[in-house]
């Protein structure tokens, strides 16, 4: 972390310490470990959590953070998210929003409200055309993409071949001493540039739809990596 290799995902229902000078990003729970939301404290609850992790660890490191979603659901993850994305970018860090299946369909995707296109939904639509698609859309807009549950080298070279900024996983939280260095030679074999689990810079001028995303876990001091939050 302090190479700037992998960064920190955290959620309000983990409480991990994110170290010095680490990279972090912060998920909601929505879906959470269980698949159904039961980590979700509640909106009001998680913009508190928000709001003090922002404070304690300063906008200047935190990528983005997801608004509330409805997983699976275009039309609801819409009408959850709209009354957070602005008061996200008043703390001065960028809102990210949460791409579902079918989220492709006229009106469903508020691209003026958010900074970062998470790439949600089901595991067939996320790595599908569609949402290809959408992240080099993104891209073109000036925006960041993040690609969740990102724990093999061929999602991860998918999720880099969409353009996408940064990604997260459980790999590392399952035999950390063992997967470590292979997620160190995954990033090595990318070539890519730091992201929120970054690699290694690519020199200027070789051609690149963007910098890759990686997969990994959040660590609590003296503990193995805690699992970040896992979306299908």
């Amino acid at each position: 972390m302090s190479a700037g290799r992998i960064g920190c995902m955290t959620t309000p229902a983990q409480g991990s310490r994110i170290p010095d000078g680490a990279l972090y990003a912060c998920d909601n729970s929505k879906f959470g470990s269980d698949g159904k939301g039961r980590y979700w404290p509640g909106a009001e609850a998680w913009f508190a959590w928000l709001s003090r992790t922002v404070e304690r660890y300063g906008p200047d490191r935190c990528l983005w953070a997801l608004a509330p979603d409805e997983p699976f659901n275009a039309a609801g993850t819409l009408a959850e998210s709209l009354p957070w994305l602005a008061r996200i970018r008043e703390m001065a860090i960028p809102a990210a929003y949460a791409a579902q299946d079918g989220c492709e369909a006229p009106g469903l995707l508020p691209w003026g409200s958010f900074d970062v296109l998470f790439l949600a939904g089901s595991t067939a639509w996320k790595l599908g055309p569609i949402a290809e698609r959408l992240a080099r859309e993104a891209k073109a807009r000036g925006k960041g993409v993040h690609m969740g549950r990102v724990n093999s080298r061929i999602r991860l070279g998918i999720a880099e071949w969409f353009g996408c900024d940064s990604a997260d996983g459980t790999y590392l939280a399952y035999g950390p001493d063992k997967n470590l260095p292979r997620l160190l030679s995954w990033l090595d074999d990318l070539d890519g540039s730091p992201s929120l689990l970054g690699g290694t810079p690519r020199p200027s001028g070789t051609p690149r739809p963007s910098s890759p995303p990686l997969p990994g876990g959040v660590a609590r001091p003296g503990q193995p990596p805690h699992p970040t939050h896992r979306r299908s």
